[in-house]
């Protein structure tokens, strides 16, 4: 099905090439028209956009990757600006490519601006620039657009109208595939915690316990039932009281910020150690034997205390890893610490309701020991791993250089090896019992971290680790890479060195994949083809467009698209979102729009509109050596060999209308 879908949407991606896409339209209104000096207004500026469309929302890191939504207000005297620009219902989600978390809208998008009006005629203008892509056709389109608001209340569709608040301003920001995969791992955490040596040898205390209150049976199934939801509520109020400081006002930077990923850091690490038997983190005794005998009063009071004590019991086995399920549900959600909790603690209560209910099970359970430790010590390594994840992200948000991918992919080679070892029984920590074989369980799960060992060296010296890409840092930073060092040696069929014309402009800023060499430049391109006889790729990207940064990784990596790119054809990379703004004497307007086109980028756009009628990214375009379309563009498209046949069809094609041409060997 999915094989199908995929060349409907390339046939769909064709016929698209000859318009122009608009997936997001605009409505901006301001609360009230004729305001005097002194009010304060709010404006709403509203994109409504099309199905199967994303529109970045402003309140992420911008050195991430993805554009951001930017409004840009012009300064006038007769108004101030009340705090910041503030995106309401924002989505989160994770992107594998840029390595970080950024936000985005589906359907309906709002931002809402504040301001103070100084003067009775006032005039707010201004400009807003954004970004849509979308996931099906694999495209992203960049955008721009201006806005006025004067004292008569006029925007550019609505006049000075008072919006009403509608459910979209109270909905959390959840995205729902993002937090039932989080459900599911802490749903998971909460069984891991119950093999942990402080919690296991509490399920006997449980039946005890249960079995001496009431030997009826209506009285022993609801007061099991009263336990379990009390171990879930006393979860569950922890999560409500963390959510508060989860809040969207913190997300950024929680996801960038360097104090907090260092704080995070520190709390995966201390966890760790905690889990190898360094230390315990304990709550005070006296504190939980007060608990203990408000549990030993009887009634549901009772039961309830009975739930807290063994809640504050297990503290040095599950704090860490209640810990480690809020920290990762930092970054915006409200919601997401309290499903945390609720998934973890229905996993926790669910084995003690079910013992409590039926304490003959208590026979087949097997008796606490070494092995209850190891599932601690298990986790300890899996806590110590997980911990340079946010040392990466802190290292890569402000080029601290300390944790390269090499140095990374060493570190994890490291702990799931001696992870590998402990299993084997070849390393004891403190609480391990002495044993003279090794476990069927325990073999296995040796094997699997050694051969997730095996799998990671290759990355060592280059290897992409794509299934990995989510927690690696880019291969950006990978100081030895076999990969690059064989594409910088790369020869031609007769040996000689693959070489470019002349010195290719903004090459200082600007960079083309894979070693690739090429140009930024469409005229210089252009004269480039011309004087070598070859037909010149046109590449329009952008520095934001994630679906031009999977094409690269997964298409262009591959041999055979990558030699017929470095042999046959004249490359240039046209960024259709860069900023730098060219010489006065460069500058021109635009005979699609009428506006000025002083940037590289806007240049760039402008070109792929007038030229080609398309302003979609990753377009694809190759041209003759007069700068005539030998064949139809090709859009984002995951398959390499579609790719590799749509480069081969444009030298076939050049081939037959220029001089004669020689193809490398692939």
């Amino acid at each position: 099905m999915r094989k199908y879908l995929l060349v409907f949407f390339t046939v769909l991606g064709f016929w698209a090439h000859a318009q122009l896409l608009e997936p997001a339209t605009w409505s901006n209104s301001i609360s009230k028209a004729d305001a005097k000096a002194g009010e304060e207004l709010t404006i709403d500026f509203q994109a409504t956009i099309d199905p199967k469309w994303y529109l970045y929302s402003s309140d992420f890191d911008p050195d991430l990757g993805p554009f951001v939504t930017e409004f840009v207000f012009e300064e006038h005297p007769s108004y101030e600006l009340v705090g910041g620009l503030t995106p309401i219902g924002a989505k989160e989600s994770y992107d594998s490519i840029f390595m970080g978390t950024y936000k985005y809208f589906k359907d309906v998008g709002l931002f809402q601006q504040k301001v103070r009006i100084l003067s009775d005629n006032y005039s707010i203008s201004g400009t807003y620039t954004y970004q849509v892509c979308s996931d099906i056709t694999g495209q992203c389109i960049q955008f721009d657009g201006d806005f006025v608001f004067e004292d008569s209340g006029s925007a550019s569709e609505t006049k000075g109208e008072t919006k009403e608040k509608s459910l979209w301003d109270s909905r959390d920001n959840s995205d729902p595939y993002t937090l039932w995969s989080f459900m599911v791992v802490a749903f998971l955490a909460g069984l891991a915690a119950l093999l942990t040596p402080c919690v296991f040898p509490m399920i006997p205390m449980t039946v005890t316990y249960f079995t001496g209150k009431d030997n009826k049976k209506s009285g022993r199934i609801r007061n099991s039932l009263i336990y379990g939801i009390s171990i879930v509520l006393i979860y569950v109020v922890i999560g409500s009281v963390i959510s508060p400081f989860m809040g969207p006002e913190t997300a950024n930077d929680l996801a960038t910020g360097w104090l907090p990923n260092l704080f995070f850091f520190t709390v995966f690490f201390v966890f760790a150690l905690s889990f190898f038997g360094l230390f315990e983190i304990t709550l005070p005794h006296s504190f939980i034997n007060k608990v203990d005998r408000m549990g030993d009063s009887g009634g549901l009071i009772g039961v309830f205390f009975m739930a807290l004590t063994l809640v504050l019991v297990s503290f040095s086995c599950t704090g860490p890893i209640v810990g480690s399920i809020l920290v990762e549900s930092a970054g915006g959600m409200v919601i997401k610490p309290i499903l945390g909790m609720l998934a973890f603690s229905l996993a926790f209560a669910i084995p003690f309701t079910l013992f409590a209910l039926f304490p003959g099970w208590l026979s087949s359970l097997p008796k606490s020991g070494g092995w209850s430790n190891s599932v601690k010590v298990v986790l300890g390594f899996l806590e110590l791993a997980f911990a340079f994840k946010f040392l990466s992200i802190a290292d890569q948000a402000y080029h601290w250089n300390i944790l390269d991918r090499e140095i990374y992919l060493a570190i994890w080679i490291v702990i799931f090896g001696v992870m590998g070892f402990y299993l084997l029984g070849k390393i004891r920590l403190p609480g391990d019992s002495e044993t003279a074989t090794t476990s069927v369980g325990g073999l296995m799960t040796a094997i699997i971290s050694f051969s997730f060992v095996v799998y990671l060296i290759p990355g060592l010296f280059g290897a992409p680790l794509k299934s990995l890409a989510g927690y690696l840092p880019p291969m950006s930073t990978h100081d030895f890479d076999l990969n690059k060092i064989v594409r910088d040696n790369n020869t031609t069929n007769n040996g000689e060195q693959i070489s470019i014309c002349e010195e290719p402009l903004y090459d200082d800023f600007l960079e083309l994949p894979h070693g690739l060499e090429g140009y930024f430049d469409y005229k210089q391109a252009l004269a480039c083809s011309m004087e070598s006889g070859k037909p010149l790729f046109i590449d329009f990207t952008g520095h934001g467009c994630v679906n031009c940064r999977e094409m690269e990784a997964r298409v262009w990596s591959d041999a055979k698209v990558l030699s017929r790119l470095r042999s046959n054809f004249v490359i240039v990379a046209l960024y259709v979102d860069d900023k730098t703004q060219l010489e006065e004497t460069e500058w021109y307007e635009s005979s699609y729009d009428g506006k000025v086109k002083k940037t590289i980028g806007k240049q760039n756009a402008d070109l792929q509109i007038t030229k080609f009628n398309n302003n979609a990214q990753p377009f694809y375009v190759i041209l003759d050596s007069s700068g005539d379309l030998l064949l139809e563009p090709m859009a984002y498209d995951l398959n390499v060999d579609t790719f590799a046949r749509f480069l081969d069809e444009g030298v076939e094609k050049y081939k037959s209308i220029s001089k004669p041409f020689t193809m490398g060997k692939f």
